[in-house]
């Protein structure tokens, strides 16, 4: 993907992984999605999972950002946010000395 090229014209956000107390026991979940931040995002092509072996019903982005504090933070066991909808974050790379990052994540197709 051409990161320089791409317009960050897209607004995202995060839900970070915590754990909550439901009376009984400590379970995993996430927090309420936090200050939103521009990215690019270029859906990934079906030849392209099919060659990553991938066979699923999943929708799987590329999300790229500006490197702050704020994205540094983020991990895969974090959720990302994007128009309305929560996508498990696969993986994050550095694109550049710490200038962008690229972050591919996925989330079940929904039909309309």
């Amino acid at each position: 993907m051409m990161a320089q090229a791409l317009k960050l014209d897209s607004r995202i956000s995060f839900r970070t992984s915590e754990k909550t107390d439901d009376g009984l026991t400590e379970v995993d979940g996430f927090g309420e999605p936090g200050p939103e931040v521009w990215a690019g995002k270029v859906d990934v092509s079906d030849a392209e999972r099919l060659r990553a072996g991938q066979v699923s019903s999943t929708l799987t982005r590329r999300f790229v950002v500006a490197s702050m504090a704020l994205t540094r933070a983020v991990t895969p066991k974090d959720r990302l946010v994007y128009d309305g909808v929560d996508y498990e974050i696969y993986s994050i790379k550095e694109i550049g000395i710490r200038w962008r990052l690229e972050i591919t994540a996925g989330a079940e197709r929904v039909d309309p």
